[in-house]
Parts: C-alpha cells; structure tokens; sequence
C-alpha cells in the first residue's frame, strides 16, 4: 500500500500550503514505511512537478486532460479516486483548502474511506489504531477523530504543519483517467484570483479590520500596514456585507477560517462568529479603543487605544525597522 497526496495549483503554480501538504504525507509514509506519489491536475511546468519530491514524493503523477484545466469537483475527486486505486494507496491526503473542503468528502465516498478535515497534526499510531487531530466546532475545539476504515482521506489545514525538504527531483509521469460526463454537469466557467495579494487561506500574517475603520475610505492604513508585513488583508462580516470590502476577505463562522502564525485585528469587536474563524491562529494582537472587547479575552498582545492613532505609529515603527535592518 502507499500513500496519494493531491497536489492542488493556482494558476500552474503550487502554493506554500501544497508543500506543507506533501511534507506531512512524507511523514505519514514514513510511518507506514511505504511509498509517497504525488497527483497534479492541470498545466504545471515538468520542473515544478519533480521539484515536489524536494518534499518527499518518491513519483508524480500528472493529468492534463483539456476538460480537467478548469477545477470541477465531481471529476477531480472521480480522479483522484481512480489514481488511488491504481496505485494502492490507502491514505490519500490533501490540503483543506477551499478546493480540499469540497473535494475530501467525495473522495472518501468513491473510495469507502473514513475522512477527517481540518487536520492539524500528524496521526497518532502508536497504540495500533489511526486517530487524528483536527478541528472541530468551526475552530472553537479540536477532536480526536478515529479512522476505522481500510482507506482514509485526510484534509490538512494549512500552516498546521512546517514544509520539510527530504529529497531531490522525482519522475513525472503521465496519467489518464477517464472521468465521466455526469462528472461535469456543473461546470466553474471561471476561476478570479487576486494573483498581487497574498492568499488569505496560505498566509502566515493576516492584518484584518471590522467597523472599528468607520469606512471603506480609510483601509488605506489596512492595505499600507499589510503590505509592509507580508500580510493578506481580512475583514468581519459586518464590513463585507455593507460592502466595505470583497467578501473574499470575510473572516469567520460563515466565511474563511485562517490559521496564521500572526493575526492582527484593527476595530473588530471578537464576536463568537469571527472567533470562530481565527480561533487556530498562532499569536493574535487586538487593536480596539474598547477595552472591554471580548477578543481582549483571547488576544495574546493586546493594545487599548483608537486604530487611528495607533496603526499609523505602528506603520511608521515598522518602516523604521525595515530601514535598519
């Protein structure tokens, strides 16, 4: 038996969270003591496909069917699915991305496999069982979530796990699966992608902001503070749904759950829906003129005081340091 990582591509590209996936599917085969093959769907240059074996892919496979360049879940799961039989792979991994959430459940149907989304940490499999760590309650808890079945899916959250590199370039080579037409009664027509921004699902820094901001006329400061840091920009859903910013930036419950090594809220009062979408994040810092704030009650760094006053000095402190380093 051997292990299946989906190697997911924006745009022929692999992100951050696609090696962070495919070092901790090495690790799994590690423990199993087996092998590790890689899958990609769509055009991905012949030199980034080998370069996934810098992370521990012993083989890839790659498909690039005209009808498969564009994301369509049904076919890329009956994919997928199909690479995993041929090849014998039991565990079959990818990211819990926006594309993972949809495509791990129907993988675990094709293949009759126990599936479990969110994970954050490697499975332990020390006492003869295969439990797994994962979020739970929109990010309010974790669980530990036992896998029964012959064939198990797992979705990784991204940032959850560090990028190793273990190898060198590994062979590329051509596979063909046949995915039927019902497989594309729903069709993406397209696929819009803010390519000069930073992915808030990949990002390791996040700067986002609530009402606290009084309007869309002053993210200036938002945009100016994340671009020095290396950060995505977010928002609560208040401010996405007045239209202050794309609802692409919405954060929360009913939005996209980040799990950044460093999150920073400017103005957002921490309601439970919004926690509940940041609540895996590394270290949070909240800037609010409210020190009463329910998100002072699970900020590691706290700062009392009005984001406009503070997040202009706190721009100026960190061009000063970019300046001196």
């Amino acid at each position: 038996m051997s292990v299946l990582v989906f190697a997911e591509n924006a745009d022929g590209k692999f992100k951050k969270s696609i090696f962070e996936v495919v070092s901790y599917a090495k690790a799994i085969a590690a423990q199993n003591n087996t092998s590790l093959i890689a899958i990609s769907i769509g055009d991905v240059a012949e030199d980034d496909l080998a370069g996934l074996g810098k992370f521990g892919a012993d083989k890839i496979l790659n498909v690039s069917a005209d009808k498969l360049k564009t994301f369509v879940n049904q076919a890329y799961a009956s994919v997928i699915a199909e690479a995993a039989k041929r090849e014998g792979a039991n565990i079959v991994i990818l990211s819990n991305s926006f594309s993972g959430r949809g495509l791990a459940p129907r993988i675990g149907v094709k293949l009759g496999a126990g599936v479990a989304d969110g994970a954050v940490s490697l499975p332990d499999q020390t006492s003869g069982k295969f439990i797994v760590k994962k979020t739970a309650f929109s990010g309010k808890a974790f669980a530990a979530v036992e896998l029964t079945s012959e064939n198990k899916v797992i979705a990784l959250t991204p940032n959850s796990y560090q990028v190793v590199e273990s190898g060198a370039n590994a062979p590329v080579e051509s596979f063909v699966a046949e995915a039927k037409e019902s497989d594309f009664k729903i069709m993406v027509k397209d696929i819009v992608r803010a390519t000069d921004k930073v992915s808030l699902p990949d990002a390791e820094i996040v700067v986002s902001a609530g009402r606290g901001l009084k309007g869309p006329e002053n993210w200036g400061m938002i945009e100016e503070l994340a671009d020095l840091l290396g950060a995505a920009t977010a928002c609560s859903k208040p401010v996405s749904d007045a239209g202050w910013r794309p609802h692409s930036e919405h954060v929360g419950q009913t939005g996209i759950a980040v799990s950044p090594n460093l999150y920073i809220a400017i103005g957002i009062s921490g309601a439970i829906q919004h926690l509940a979408g940041i609540s895996s994040s590394k270290v949070i810092v909240v800037i609010n003129k409210d020190p009463e704030a329910p998100f002072f009650k699970v900020a590691d760094y706290g700062i009392a005081g009005d984001a406009f006053e503070v997040v202009p000095k706190l721009i100026e402190a960190v061009k000063q340091y970019k300046a001196s380093a």
